[in-house]
């Protein structure tokens, strides 16, 4: 076997196996008997309680009773104890100086007993039985049809004669994320993915179906039932967690695990928490007089599409908050709050205190606008607290101006992870090594020798970071340490320099070889014999596909300097390194064929490759290479749902499989291809999951404390960017897209440290709560920033003129926005469809007129390795033509115009 599909075989828990690549099928014992049922019709659902305990068996679109949001397949194999089900609820109480209790209605089931329903009511029993021997509290559940919606409340009652502490209150929320023992094609037909928007009284939870289709499910809080956290429910094989609460099904790549939605958790900070990073909300808890009732509760209601999701919750009286452009806030760009709420705004307040400032701007039809201004660095909260008591939270991360910061990550990537004259043995000198911020210390041994091996995605992503930092915030220091890294340790030791293999790239430079360096491999022998150690033979293989990208985006970036910024690339002349780009694709092709079959993080790039050699007039490179491309695409094309990898399931081979579907005109599967993406890429009030593309196994493979855990702001929340941007500049009428692409752009910025050490992503379960310390594969994510950043100036129907990547000011007609993105190179004027960017240059000031339909572009003055920018303008949109400069001459398909010392005025209109 290849040595690296046992990635796809060891992520699976005992009793699973993987059958051919991407699919997995779960080993099951003789089928158990069907658990009965009790059918209604609940609005436009198709509900099915169990008989025996009256939890959910099936929740189905009327018009597609092959579909269910819950586990409904899979019922008869969860029906017994331990298993939850919606309608199942957790509670850890005491008493006055006593000890905490947990009660848990799954762990071991008893008869309930049935009430008496009348009206609305369909099913009522009272479950107290389940919790225990003795519970201090009876418990009543009711399922009711509230107008069309499915209602599930449960009435607490202290049964007691002394006051009852209510620690935590938890309500399982169990959907069917579970991907075993399905292909892909059945996943993307059957199952859903849940996004939380952990908002207190306006939280919510949005159930998207794999193939981004409707209708999508909204899980919404009763009043007093707030989403106060969203705490995992522990498995058998979880070594760490954050809860005593446990689900007997197994966590794994294929399946996400279930959650509680959590109503108080102040018991879980008190013992479970205590360690952890500021939580989401603030834990509380609740304390029930002698025999006083509480009851909570939630509606399950169809949205007809996931774009309709924030219509859908406005209809349904529900606050609804929408930031512009998002919820990660430099520090020199303010950021606009729509709220739409039945009940007006009576108080804002800021954690940490003045961390944020808002003040009331002027509004829009229907909606209330907040100008939000970041003050104080890194995670911030805003509760909105409304007249009629409820508070929303809405959590944002202020960030350092995007300059300032792109120069923080150059900077420590080139100097603090440096690595050289270490007589390092494996030839890693003069490299850029994992960090880890814990320990503060390059990590140059790892059992995951990857990690420290400067390849895979775990071990080269510090190097990648730092050589995209270079794509539009080119430094001449920085430059050269990376020109010596490309000569010294890339070409000739991690990608085969000459020969049958020349261009191949190695999975890692460091591995396990104790017979030669007895010394070197510190620590628990155990972890050196796992298959993550490799040794030398398994380092040395050509055979992942995976790791020719990062190389190829080494020369690539070095290329467009070389030929864009003379004299700050001075080894090789750009046509060197253009040529090595084009041979690492070769090669990837010739030596790694297997995994090119799927679609291949930061795989945009040979996009942009096969671009640039078509623009220099190389012919042959260029035809040999579209070639090659064009099998794989053909192959994807013959697909309904062309996103495997050697996982299961996974949410990075999307973006190049997009990419190239537009390259070859294959629009429908585009489309197709968009709209997934939408499904497990969410857009919420909130800086962690807006935009955040639904990754939970990485931190396996590139974070210091690997466990399967919901990440924030992994790489894939970048990448899934790059195609969102793409489609939303061909229908700029979505603004719906737009967030979500900015999202996730702007959140790769979350992961860089205030020095610039940069975080595989953040630990969103709430025991930990804090960024990883490991560098690790962050630079995929990077790739995704810095390829992605731009400015886009749009013309909203409902909000008007908005800016994302910089503040609009209008007067007299004149549109103006300076740009404040990362990069300052590229724009798009969503109102005249034009898509500008410059591959040297920066744009200081823009300005539209829409009664011209022109624009006029301020940009920097030159420097010494700027002389003249590079302009590529390009109409997006159907029956447009590209705009042109007033200066300027064509070459390479673009406009060379020459910058002076002070600013350069060019105007851009249809000529």
């Amino acid at each position: 076997m290849h040595p690296t599909r046992l990635f796809s075989l060891l992520l699976l828990m005992p009793g699973t196996i993987a059958i051919g690549a991407g699919v997995e099928e779960t080993k099951r014992p003789v089928a158990p008997s069907p658990v009965a049922t009790r059918e209604y019709r609940v609005g436009s659902f198709r509900v099915a309680l169990r008989r025996d305990t009256q939890t959910l068996a099936r929740l189905s679109p009327a018009n597609e009773p092959a579909f269910s949001f819950v586990p409904t397949g899979r019922e008869a194999e969860r029906a017994g104890d331990g298993y939850n089900h919606l309608g199942d609820i957790h509670l850890r109480v005491r008493h006055p100086g006593g000890a905490w209790r947990d009660l848990d209605s799954a762990a071991h089931r008893q008869p309930i007993r049935i009430l008496p329903v009348s009206g609305r009511t369909i099913a009522a029993a009272d479950i107290s039985a389940s919790l225990g021997d003795d519970p201090p509290v009876a418990v009543e559940r009711r399922w009711r049809d509230a107008a069309g919606q499915l209602a599930l409340t449960f009435t607490i009652r202290n049964t007691g004669a002394a006051p009852l502490e209510i620690g935590v209150l938890g309500l399982p929320m169990v959907f069917d994320n579970i991907i075993s023992d399905r292909t892909l094609d059945q996943a993307h037909a059957q199952a859903s993915f849940v996004d939380p928007y952990i908002g207190r009284d306006a939280g919510y939870l949005q159930v998207t179906r794999l193939n981004g289709r409707g209708p999508a499910l909204l899980v919404l809080p009763e009043r007093g039932t707030p989403l106060e956290a969203y705490v995992p429910l522990r498995t058998p094989h979880d070594k760490d967690g954050a809860t005593s609460f446990t689900d007997k099904s197994a966590r794994a790549q294929t399946a996400e695990g279930f959650y509680d939605w959590t109503v108080h958790s102040a018991a879980y900070a008190e013992r479970e928490w205590k360690t952890a990073g500021e939580q989401w909300n603030t834990p509380t808890a609740r304390t029930l007089a002698p025999r006083e009732a509480m009851t909570v509760g939630l509606r399950l209601m169809p949205s007809p599409s996931i774009r309709g999701i924030e219509a859908t919750l406005a209809t349904a009286g529900r606050p609804v908050a929408i930031g512009i452009p998002g919820y990660v806030v430099p520090m020199d760009s303010p950021a606009s709050l729509f709220v739409k709420a039945p009940s007006p705004v009576a108080r804002i307040d800021s954690w940490p205190a003045g961390a944020l400032t808002v003040a009331r701007a002027e509004g829009v039809r229907g909606w209330t606008r907040l100008a939000v201004h970041g003050r104080q660095w890194g995670r911030a909260r805003l509760t909105l607290t409304y007249a009629d008591g409820q508070a929303q939270t809405i959590s944002y991360y202020v960030t350092k101006p995007l300059a300032q910061t792109m120069a923080d990550l150059g900077r420590f990537a080139t100097t603090r992870q440096w690595y050289e004259g270490k007589n390092d043995p494996f030839g890693r000198s003069p490299a850029i090594l994992t960090w880890d911020d814990d320990a503060k210390r390059i990590v140059d041994v790892e059992p995951r020798v990857w990690i420290a091996g400067m390849s895979d995605e775990g071990g080269g992503g510090s190097w990648v970071a730092a050589a995209m930092k270079q794509l539009d915030n080119p430094d001449a220091a920085e430059l050269a340490k990376l020109e010596r890294l490309i000569d010294g340790t890339v070409v000739g030791n991690l990608q085969i320099a000459d020969g049958l293999h020349a261009g191949a790239v190695k999975k890692s430079l460091f591995y396990y070889d104790p017979a030669t360096f007895p010394a070197l491999y510190a620590g628990d022998p155990k972890l050196w014999q796992s298959w993550t150690s490799w040794k030398p033979k398994d380092a040395a293989d050509l055979g992942r596909a995976y790791n020719y990208p990062h190389v190829a985006i080494g020369h690539w970036v070095l290329y467009r300097t070389a030929r864009n910024h003379p004299g700050l690339v001075t080894r090789h002349a750009w046509p060197w390194y253009l040529d090595h780009a084009y041979q690492t694709v070769v090669a990837m092709m010739r030596d790694a064929p297997y995994y090119t079959e799927f679609g291949l993080m930061e795989g945009d790039v040979f996009v942009d490759i096969l671009k640039d050699l078509q623009r220099e007039g190389w012919t042959r490179q260029a035809a040999d290479m579209e070639a090659l491309m064009r099998k794989r695409a053909d192959h994807w094309r013959s697909l309904k749902y062309p996103f495997g990898s050697e996982m299961a399931w996974d949410s990075t081979g999307q973006p190049e499989v997009y990419a190239w579907m537009r390259y070859f005109g294959f629009q429908p599967q585009a489309d197709a291809t968009r709209e997934v993406i939408l499904g497990y890429d969410p857009t919420v009030p909130h800086w962690g999951y807006n935009g955040n593309a639904r990754r939970y196994w990485d931190f396996l493979y590139g974070g210091k404390y690997p466990r399967i855990e919901r990440q924030i702001h992994h790489y894939g929340s970048a990448l899934n960017a790059v195609p969102l941007f793409d489609a939303y500049r061909a229908a700029p009428d979505d603004l719906y897209m737009l967030r979500v692409a900015y999202g996730g752009m702007m959140g790769a910025v979350t992961n860089i440290g205030r020095d610039g050490a940069s975080s595989a992503g953040f630990h969103s379960w709430p025991d930990m709560m804090r960024w990883d310390p490991y560098s690790g594969d962050y630079g995929m994510g990077f790739f995704g920033h810095a390829y992605a950043a731009a400015t886009y100036l749009v013309d909203d129907p409902t909000f008007g003129w908005l800016g994302f990547g910089g503040e609009v000011r209008t007067a007299r007609g004149v549109i103006s926005i300076p740009p404040r993105d990362g990069a300052r190179s590229r724009l798009f004027v969503a109102p005249a469809g034009q898509w500008i960017t410059l591959e040297a240059g920066k744009i200081a000031r823009a300005e539209y007129m829409p009664a011209t339909r022109s624009i006029v572009l301020t940009l920097d003055r030159a420097d010494a390795g700027t002389p003249s920018a590079r302009m590529f303008v390009t109409a997006t949109t159907a029956g447009t033509r590209s705009f042109a400069p007033d200066r300027g001459v064509v070459e390479r398909g673009g406009y060379t115009i020459p910058l002076g010392p002070e600013e350069t005025r060019v105007v851009l209109a249809a000529r």
